[in-house]
């Protein structure tokens, strides 16, 4: 009988590895792609905690800290935790980290939905925000916790297929903002500040986008 020597162990080492990087790649990327908006995140929370000076734009979120500061903290674990769900190996059925990571994504996707239509219904608007806007972000907002709730039914009558759509749906409206910090900012770079109307049709494209991409995932697997 023929045994595999060195080589054989370098072969089968270099095919593991070939077959493990692909699955980090996308969360990799996902964790990427939210470090705008959690940075910006921390930033915002810096300044409520240290007491940074209140100006016209801050005023809202210094009078009433509780919801920012509740949106800031769950949307950042949604989007860094919700990146791990990508890797095939962590949702297999022996692992139990898709499961016990669900339990802590659900809550905190309801709260950053939740808190972030909150805060476009009832913080005073700044400048640039309009009624198209507000409805926007409202819709796309419930749009996002819907669709949480939907995916936790249909866990629970175990359709996997419906759990995972509704999940990608909601993870994807949860990067709307690391989109829009790439297409407004792109389009700030080339054409200089959008206007309101401009601004709330770069923001609908960018959670719009993400959408497309989720259900195109969604459907070629």
């Amino acid at each position: 009988m023929i045994r595999a020597g060195p080589v054989g162990t370098i072969d089968a080492m270099t095919t593991t590895r070939n077959r493990v990087r692909p699955q980090w790649r996308l969360p990799a990327a996902l964790i990427l792609f939210s470090a705008i908006p959690v940075v910006a995140g921390m930033f915002r929370t810096a300044q409520l905690v240290a007491g940074a000076e209140i100006t016209p734009d801050n005023a809202r979120f210094f009078a009433s800290p509780v919801p920012v500061l509740l949106h800031i903290v769950s949307v950042t674990a949604y989007c860094v935790v919700g990146a791990f769900q990508f890797v095939p190996s962590l949702r297999g059925r022996r692992s139990g980290w898709h499961r016990l990571a669900g339990r802590i994504l659900v809550p905190c996707g309801l709260i950053a939905a939740l808190s972030g239509v909150w805060m476009t219904l009832f913080y005073p608007r700044a400048a640039a925000v309009g009624d198209l806007l507000t409805a926007v972000r409202v819709g796309f907002g419930s749009f996002m916790a819907v669709a949480l709730v939907l995916g936790l039914a249909a866990i629970r009558t175990r359709s996997f297929a419906t759990h995972r759509a509704w999940m990608i749906r909601a993870y994807a409206i949860a990067l709307g903002a690391g989109s829009q910090a790439v297409i407004i900012g792109s389009w700030m770079l080339a054409v200089g500040p959008p206007d309101e109307f401009v601004n709330t049709l770069l923001m609908a494209l960018s959670w719009t986008l993400n959408l497309a991409v989720a259900e195109r995932i969604i459907r070629r697997r």
